[in-house]
Formats: structure tokens, sequence, C-alpha cells
């Protein structure tokens, strides 16, 4: 990361500010953070409004640690002894929430206590579609009779031809960039497969249920993809390397992307030292990144790093595509739609699970012999998942 975007200040020039307070909230190419006051004082100065983008160590704002309000002196407590446990109770009661949805909640005077978390802790979402709930009208005690329509919207004007024209966000910003350097910069090539998932398909209609019982988790088809990938990168390192300079570095280690599409953006959170997962572990951590995804509280540490990318467009009903890297990586799997069609098996026609895969690949480092070799490596996996307990 090396620049952000002021997205909204949350104190204003001549504010009191609490130590640990959030003062701004910023945009940047992969998450929105907050700034929080590393002392107590005044805002004296804001430096940048919002809207504006800053480089990494640019001053946002100037806060007087001598212009702090004194702490108001102590006082007697009004409440007999016997209201104080009462108070300490409904302390240890609140929610855990994030500074911006105090800030939120604090605004609209709303209690945190109220609004229902979307993870694990009350996001500034949570509280501003509760906010929005509250505010929306109450449905009439009755609906209108079945004989009278519903008033129809007002026709376009003829000729109406209106735009919009809206900033790029710093994440849709920065997937373009990467997007056009990813193209630029990469020898791309991308080789097709099919491959079918009945053995997989099998294994989760007879294990699912106790799966489910003992880990708490779905038992999905991605984690199959996930253990497939590392052996196949074992048997063809070069899939899971990056070029630095003149110099191809091989990576022992296997960081497994997972692309998943969020409001703002695709983003990829990594699974790391993915060869040393279990299902379970690889399930449970995949469904941790699509919820918060959701609802914004990935970390860049989350998003740092990787070695090899899978992508499922296939949850969205694509049945065909052409992944592009996510450089400096030099490999990604596209994963696709199920669909019954009909295969020759032993001489004879029948109907079985199929989907396409894609694996698009830098011809820089990786000849098309390897990359064709490594998704057939994948496809014989996915087809007799025995050889992923036998080759660990």
């Amino acid at each position: 990361m090396v620049e952000a975007r002021i997205a909204r200040w949350l104190k204003k020039e001549g504010d009191q500010v609490a130590l640990g307070e959030a003062l701004v909230e910023l945009e940047t190419e992969k998450i929105d953070l907050e700034v929080s006051a590393d002392r107590a004082g005044q805002l004296t100065s804001i430096k940048h409004p919002e809207g504006a983008d800053v480089k990494v160590g640019e001053v946002l704002a100037l806060l007087d640690p001598s212009k702090a309000a004194a702490a108001p002196a102590a006082q007697a407590p009004a409440a007999t002894p016997a209201a104080a446990p009462a108070a300490v109770a409904a302390d240890a009661a609140a929610p855990k929430a994030t500074p911006a949805a105090k800030n939120v909640a604090k605004e609209h005077a709303v209690s945190l206590a109220a609004v229902p978390a979307s993870g694990p802790r009350v996001t500034k979402q949570d509280v501003r579609e509760f906010v929005a709930a509250a505010a929306a009208p109450a449905a009439p005690a009755r609906t209108a009779p079945a004989a009278v329509a519903a008033p129809r919207p007002a026709p376009a004007v003829p000729g109406d031809r209106t735009e919009e024209r809206v900033r790029m966000t710093k994440r849709r910003a920065t997937i373009a960039r990467r997007l056009v350097e990813a193209q630029r910069t990469a020898a791309m090539l991308t080789t097709f497969n099919e491959v079918d998932m009945t053995a997989v398909m099998d294994i989760r209609a007879r294990r699912k249920e106790a799966f489910t019982k003992k880990h708490g988790v779905n038992l999905g088809l991605t984690s199959f993809f996930v253990k497939a990938v590392v052996g196949a990168l074992k048997a063809f390192p070069a899939l899971n390397a990056e070029i630095q300079g003149d110099e191809i570095v091989y990576k022992r280690y296997f960081d497994i992307g997972m692309a998943v599409g969020a409001e703002g953006g695709l983003v990829v959170p990594v699974l790391r030292d993915a060869d040393r997962l279990g299902f379970a572990d690889i399930e449970l951590g995949i469904r941790d990144f699509a919820a918060r995804a959701g609802n914004g509280s990935l970390t860049l540490e989350d998003l740092k790093g990787g070695t090899f990318t899978i992508t499922n467009g296939g949850v969205f009903g694509s049945m065909m595509s052409t992944p592009i890297l996510n450089p400096p990586q030099v490999g990604i799997l596209g994963l696709h739609k199920i669909a019954d069609r009909a295969v020759p098996v032993n001489g004879q026609v029948v109907i079985r699970p199929m989907m396409y895969l894609a694996l698009s690949y830098d011809h820089r480092i990786v000849d098309g012999r390897e990359a064709v070799q490594f998704l057939v490596k994948i496809k014989d996996y996915i087809e007799d998942p025995a050889w992923l307990l036998i080759e660990g």
C-alpha cells in the first residue's frame, strides 16, 4: 500500500479527542481503515479534506495534547451501593463494536446492544443498516384490495439521456490498474480442461452430515480444489514461483489466495500454509473470509502475499472464463459451474456432472507442457480423490 484516500473525518477542528478515539476513515487499495488518536488532546488542524489522496507517511492532522480538556473532578457516587453491581453487569453485556460503529451509534443516539452484528463485532455498516431500518416507514396494517392496481412509476421523458459521473474507489482503481498491469507485463496464456465431479460429489453426499456435525461447517467443493492445487504445485513448482528481476523465486510454502466478490470489488484473502490445513480448516477459513469480506472486517494481513490463486466464477453461473493473473503470481485456477453433460465412459455415453477448469499462467517461466500437465494433475486428484490421501 502506497497511498490512501480520506473517506470521512469523524472529528472536526477544535474537537476534543480521547486517547484511542477514531479520528478519520481511510479508503485504501484493499480495505477501509480507521486512524485513531495516539494521545488525548485537541484537534487543532486538519491537513487534508475528505476525498483527498494521501501518501503513506503524510501528516493527516495536528493534535495538541497541551489543550486536552481537564478531566472532571471525582465526585461521590449519587447512586446507592446496591445500584453499582447493575451498572457493572450492563457494561459487561455491551457488545463488541468497531470504533467507527461506536461513532455512528453515538451520532444517531443508538444503543449498540440493539444492533445485530454481522460478524464478531458490530460494524459501522451494521449500525447504518439498523438506523435505516428504524427510519423506514412501517408497513400498513392492511394491504390494498387486490383489484386496485399499484401505481406505476412515471415513464421516462423521451430523449432523457442522463449520465452520472462517480469517482472510482481506491479499490476499484487498484483493480483496474493491476489487471491492465498483469496483461501488459506477463506473457499470459490460458489452458482449459474438464473434470468429472462424480467422485467428489459422492463423497460430499455420504460424508457431509457427519462432517458438519463434527466441525460445524459444510463440506464444500473448494476445499477439494485447494488440496488438489497444493498437490499439483508440489509436482510443478514453477507455478508456485515469481519473477524478481532476472531471477525466479521458487516458493517452498503454499499460501493460496481465494478470490471473493465483495460489494466494493474483488478481494483475495490468503489461506496461509494451505498444505498443513485439513478440509475443515480450509472450509472454516473460506467461510470466515466470505463473512468478513461482506461486513468489511478483512485486514491487510489477510490480503498480503499469496503464491497461487483460485477463483470460482461458477458460484455466479459462469460456464467458461479466462481468469487474469494476480501479480506477481504466475498461475491462477478458474472454477466454473457444474453441469450435467453426456460423456463417454468405457465405451458408453453417460450423463455426468462436469466442470470446466481454466488455468492462466505466465509463459515467461511456465511452459505450455507444464501448464497442461499441472491442470491434468488437478483433474486426476478431483476425479480420484484417493490420490489426495495417498500423496499427502
